[in-house]
């Protein structure tokens, strides 16, 4: 498959910039959904069978694209889900950010705070990004994981997880993959907990999500909850509580949804199919655009140009006077975007088209005349 194949399968509105919040469903997904809807409410005699295959075919999906084999890696509803098994599981002091995506903070002191076996240790970054060289100078004896996000939901920063490997050593490296996963071609071998969910930029809908564990993670972490559903045993558990599976599957409570994961893994086998290096490449050159364009019309860019250091997203921060005159051309435009802190988050992908560009111009033109008036 191509890249232009692949952006063929999406049918957004113009004017949408706002993939790091939810990315509209593509083509893939939406058949792939109908296709188990409509073999659910048929129920046909033997043809149910299929949905049970799903778990499995989802999570060979993720594994190819992380590089994880399908065994290390359990179906999730949601990152928030993911991270909340990692954190519960560990013993020692976690390093990280408290101004990472909630989902991480939340997660660290409500394990703290329930099991008391885990310690939050807050990296205080002076308002920059998670570095290996920040983190160098932070780390003690005590601390037994750091947990970063791929990609930093404000900022947009790409975090280099390679090096923050080389500077943690042994311990565990949590990764929050949700703004980076399915764009960014990361070196996730490095990592020994990685979660993320497929609603921003795989574009599989709300629902779908994953956990994947390294060796290293499985023999550290204690699975604390864990169902019915995560046993070795290939029959329903009955008449006795079983002890957790051996591999990442210990890190299930229930049964998932069979159609989400069929929608989730019908997103991941196209993406795996044009392959992420294709993808971030044309990523790149329309973050590129948005960047230019804003550079035309003299609105700030407070995220990176470097393209080592971001993915998909761009910050704008106007003077605090003109925020609201921005936010309103944007507006006025049909321009999606998020507008958080006194900055403008624009984040686009491969599908976005000409026709969004040229009503971001005119969001960007209204915007100038309007501050020079």
């Amino acid at each position: 498959m191509t890249i232009d194949d692949f952006v063929s399968g999406f049918t957004e509105e113009p004017g949408y910039f706002n993939f790091a919040s939810v990315g509209p469903l593509g083509r893939a997904a939406i058949e792939e959904e109908q296709a188990q809807v409509e073999l659910l409410r048929r129920s046909r005699f033997g043809s149910l069978a299929s949905l049970e295959d799903q778990d499995r075919r989802v999570r060979e999906a993720v594994g190819q694209l992380i590089g994880f084999s399908s065994d290390q890696v359990v179906f999730q509803p949601n990152t928030s889900s993911g991270l909340m098994h990692a954190m519960f599981g560990i013993t020692g002091g976690v390093l990280l950010s408290p101004a990472e995506f909630p989902s991480l903070p939340f997660a660290a002191v409500r394990a703290a705070d329930s099991l008391s076996v885990l310690a939050p240790h807050w990296l205080d970054t002076a308002g920059g990004p998670v570095t290996p060289g920040v983190i160098r100078d932070r780390l003690t004896p005590g601390i037994v994981a750091v947990a970063v996000s791929l990609v930093d939901f404000r900022t947009g920063y790409l975090a280099d997880i390679e090096g923050i490997r080389q500077v943690i050593g042994d311990r565990l490296l949590i990764v929050d993959a949700m703004q980076g996963f399915s764009v960014v071609d990361a070196p996730y071998e490095v990592a020994d907990v990685i979660a993320s969910g497929g609603q921003k930029w795989a574009r599989a809908g709300w629902g779908t999500g994953f956990l994947a564990l390294s060796e290293r993670a499985l023999d550290r972490l204690t699975p604390v909850f864990s169902g019915f559903s995560a046993t070795d045993s290939p029959d329903l558990p009955l008449d006795g509580v079983l002890p957790p599976a051996g591999g990442a599957g210990a890190y299930s409570v229930s049964n998932p949804s069979p159609i989400d994961q069929a929608r989730f893994a019908a997103a991941l086998e196209e993406i795996g199919a044009v392959g992420v290096p294709a993808i971030r490449a044309r990523l790149a050159e329309k973050v590129s655009r948005v960047i230019d364009l804003a550079d035309e019309y003299a609105v700030p860019v407070a995220s990176s140009r470097a393209e080592n250091e971001r993915a998909g997203i761009v910050v704008l921060e106007p003077a605090a006077d003109q925020l609201t005159m921005l936010t309103a051309s944007l507006f006025n435009h049909g321009i999606s975007v998020t507008v958080r802190g006194g900055t403008v988050r624009l984040s686009p992908h491969v599908s976005t088209d000409e026709d969004s560009f040229d009503a971001l111009r005119g969001a960007f033109t209204s915007y100038a005349s309007a501050i020079t008036v």
